[in-house]
């Protein structure tokens, strides 16, 4: 379901312990509930979860086959830069616009699942300014407007069509990138509107014969041979410490199909022709890479029906638990 942009947000990622993946799996249950519990009393706010589930973790707490195009994500080395891949067994993506919201659910969750899990990665996440990333460039340009484009883009089975076991689902890669803005801050305004593809001030892209072909924008543009753009679905964040001086953005991309994402860093971190780059990289390093299955929330509550009767469930355009509001473009600046 379409939604404003949040202003706040928390990605939690979480491996489960050994043993406990039976309590961990009861304990998805549950999230749904304390979810509506802590957003009924401020409805305005808008308070969601997302949760995704690793390749290893469903392997530990279902005994069906993964999900078509779930698996490990997959690392990347490039000739300069690489896309790391870090461990995560579960996603919670919390969202609202009000950061105590945000704070509550996330601390609640940690007592849902406490002595089940150990906390791998947590950022704190918020808007910044008109839409922008700490880069200075606008973030999400190219989203989709309404359901008709972000639902074939991040949604299994939207409309009927394809695989309906897990209508509705979705795939999320997550990364988290830190920012060298000491070193982009020396580069002019016209050195950064190359690196990334698009004018700074009005976000319009550049003309083809001014764009780099190593630019940002260039190569997160994915298409078919018939020439249909590929989409998927972002709700990127700023984050940052500035008294550590640690600043970068939380990229998160929701695809019906994450071979779409897949390729978009690839372009990235291998480059579209050998050797090119995405210059973005240069300024930006990956600390983190995650892939993981977003079921619909009938899932998190009871999975068997969902288990022992393929393609059961119907497509409703929503991911259920949470709803994706969205940048839905290109990767970072697209």
């Amino acid at each position: 379901m379409l939604a404003p942009p949040a202003k706040a947000a928390i990605f939690l990622t979480v491996t489960i312990r050994d043993g406990k993946e039976q309590e961990a799996r009861d304990a998805l249950a549950d999230v749904a509930g304390v979810t509506r519990a802590i957003g009924f009393r401020i409805p305005e706010a808008a308070l969601t979860c997302v949760v995704g589930i690793g390749a290893h973790a469903w392997d530990r707490m279902y005994a069906a086959a993964r999900p078509d195009g779930l698996h490990p994500f997959r690392p990347l080395a490039g000739d300069k830069h690489v896309a790391v891949s870090t461990p995560g067994d579960l996603l919670f993506h919390v969202r609202a616009d009000r950061p105590d919201l945000c704070f509550e659910l996330g601390r609640q969750l940690m007592v849902l699942f406490a002595g089940l899990v150990d906390t791998v990665d947590e950022v704190h996440g918020f808007r910044y300014w008109d839409q922008r990333d700490l880069l200075g460039f606008v973030d999400g340009t190219e989203s989709p407007t309404d359901a008709a484009e972000s639902g074939p883009a991040a949604l299994v089975g939207f409309e009927g069509s394809g695989d309906l076991t897990y209508a509705g689902a979705s795939y999320v890669i997550v990364q988290k990138y830190l920012h060298d803005l000491d070193t982009w801050d020396r580069l002019s305004v016209e050195e950064q509107e190359l690196v990334i593809g698009r004018k700074k001030l009005s976000d319009i892209e550049l003309p083809d014969s001014v764009k780099p072909d190593d630019s940002h924008v260039e190569l997160n543009t994915i298409t078919d041979p018939d020439g249909t753009e590929r989409d998927i679905v972002r709700d990127n964040m700023p984050f940052g410490a500035v008294g550590t001086g640690e600043f970068g953005t939380y990229f998160i991309g929701y695809a019906a199909d994450p071979g779409v994402t897949e390729e978009m860093l690839r372009n990235m971190f291998l480059g579209r022709d050998p050797g090119k780059h995405d210059r973005i990289l240069d300024f930006s390093t990956a600390v983190t890479g995650c892939l993981f299955f977003v079921p619909p929330a009938d899932f998190l509550e009871d999975p068997e029906p969902f288990l022992a009767q393929p393609g059961s469930t119907a497509a409703d355009g929503s991911l259920g638990i949470g709803r994706l509001a969205h940048s839905a473009g290109r990767s970072d600046h697209a």
